[in-house]
């Protein structure tokens, strides 16, 4: 789930998919621009026209962490758990050519939907999946990627079961050494769930930062964070550079402080019940 960061919304059409009702949005105010909801939540922003354009914020706090990790123009080899409308692998594929990507999503009819309305037959080297995260994971090779990305949401709640120090083991052992996990997480009020989940990542990796705005990452507000880890160290610096300039001003949390804010929080673990925290109505003008 995300929040926009710009432009009108004017309603298309609904879809019945797996997962509930998909409506797709177009975006009055660019060419090209389309919003692809789930059960009312926004889950992705689209530009036909212009892959490279990112809209909602922690998309392009995850493509920051995707250009700053590797030299520009290099080609990778990804996997995303979660489709949506496929922004990312979309940006991978325009600013990486000769990358290959598999994109795990279990919704069929989401799949159908998104191949109909915002064609992915131009997106090289992308194969699509229909298959669930843990599935997809296990009948990968060993260190057979660069790039690991979680962003997957029924409506506008994580799987857990996505986020468990199980789930994580199966992340590092497909990364090559030196391989980045990105993971979107969405948290509101004191960020328990958050704690959690880095604290898992930080006992799978070495190197974790958590970015986000100043606002969520306080708990003053529900919204998205993303959680970067790989077993080498991490662009600390170049990514507070990029966050600080940002129109939505970006902290990027590493190292001790970021144990702190951990604050001796438990890994998950399988079987554990728990739920992941969803948006307040609010948030989404739901009722």
């Amino acid at each position: 789930m995300a929040r926009k960061a710009r432009g009108a919304r004017v309603h298309s059409d609904v879809h019945a998919v797996d997962g509930g009702e998909a409506e797709l949005l177009r975006d009055a105010d660019r060419e090209g621009g389309w919003v692809l909801c789930v059960g009312g939540v926004p889950q992705s922003y689209v530009d036909l026209s212009d892959p490279t354009y990112l809209d909602f914020e922690y998309m392009q706090m995850m493509g920051a962490v995707v250009d700053v990790r590797e030299p520009a123009g290099v080609a990778l080899d990804a996997v995303h758990i979660g489709g949506g409308g496929l922004t990312l692998p979309r940006y991978i594929a325009a600013t990486r050519p000769g990358s290959r990507q598999v994109v795990f999503e279990p919704d069929r009819e989401l799949v159908r939907l998104v191949r109909e309305r915002l064609p992915v037959r131009n997106v090289p080297g992308l194969r699509i999946r229909t298959t669930d995260g843990r599935s997809g994971m296990a009948a990968l090779a060993d260190e057979a990627d660069d790039l690991v990305v979680m962003d997957a949401f029924v409506e506008g709640s994580m799987p857990v079961e996505l986020a468990t120090h199980e789930s994580t083991l199966e992340v590092r052992r497909v990364l090559r050494p030196g391989g980045v996990y990105l993971m979107n997480v969405a948290d509101g009020f004191r960020l328990g769930y958050t704690r959690r989940v880095v604290a898992t990542v930080r006992s799978v990796f070495r190197h974790v930062l958590l970015l986000g705005e100043p606002g969520v990452l306080r708990g003053r507000r529900f919204g998205n964070l993303v959680v970067a880890a790989s077993g080498e160290p991490l662009p600390v610096d170049e990514l507070t550079r990029r966050g600080a300039a940002a129109a939505f001003p970006v902290r990027v949390m590493a190292g001790d402080v970021l144990g702190g804010f951990c604050g001796g929080a438990a890994p998950l673990r399988d079987g554990e019940d728990v739920q992941a925290p969803e948006p307040p109505p609010q948030v989404f003008g739901r009722s």
